[in-house]
């Protein structure tokens, strides 16, 4: 892969990541729950599961969500439950007071990491985006495998840098709200974002 190539690539990795998607509103709620700390356990969860995600393209059995329906449903079905479900605890989630230790220390940093590993793992979509788009940035007379590993590298990178911004801004907002009723709606407005989300995911198409 060329420095030109990879810079391409790089870009288009920031407009991606940036791009407001069920990652970043993951990233918003773990932040505005957990503050940042705690937090962004939750976007090591979603790098992991880009990792896998990367594995697949790489290993090519992305053709087979790109191609077979009934893997491309069950997943894009997953997803869609799943981020609904993630709607309805954020809903019904108890209005916190600023000092928000007790409830951090409830929820472990193994269950942050699994909550944000489910995000992007159940999303369809991610796996044949990465599909159509990776292999558009291979150099086919070079090995594949080290180009994947750089690919993967930057996107993850990037990825870490963007949700971090995401957490620490819901964090930072959290500090803000001084009133029961204002967290309230902030969370309600975060359970719109994810029963948004899923909406969207339940119209993608192969």
């Amino acid at each position: 892969m060329s420095y030109q190539m990879w810079f391409a690539y790089m870009l288009a990795c920031w407009v991606i990541s940036i791009s407001p998607g069920a990652g970043a509103i993951a990233s918003m709620s773990s932040g505005l729950n957990y503050g940042f700390k705690r937090g962004y356990w939750n976007a090591i969860g979603l790098q992991l599961a880009l990792v896998v995600q990367i594995g697949i393209v790489a290993a090519g059995a992305g053709v087979l969500l790109a191609t077979s329906p009934w893997a491309f449903l069950a997943i894009k079905w997953f997803g869609v439950i799943y981020l609904l479900y993630l709607a309805y605890l954020q809903w019904k989630a108890p209005v916190q007071t600023i000092e928000i230790a007790v409830d951090a220390k409830q929820k472990s940093i193994a269950k942050l990491v699994m909550y944000g590993f489910l995000v992007n793992m159940s999303n369809p979509k991610a796996i044949v985006f990465l599909l159509a788009v990776l292999p558009q940035f291979l150099d086919l007379s070079q090995p594949q495998w080290p180009q994947y590993l750089i690919m993967g590298i930057t996107m993850i990178t990037i990825d870490l840098i963007v949700m971090a911004g995401y957490t620490s801004l819901a964090a930072k907002v959290l500090r803000l709200l001084k009133s029961p009723k204002q967290q309230k709606y902030l969370n309600r407005t975060f359970a719109v974002l994810f029963a948004g989300a899923a909406s969207l995911l339940s119209l993608v198409h192969q």
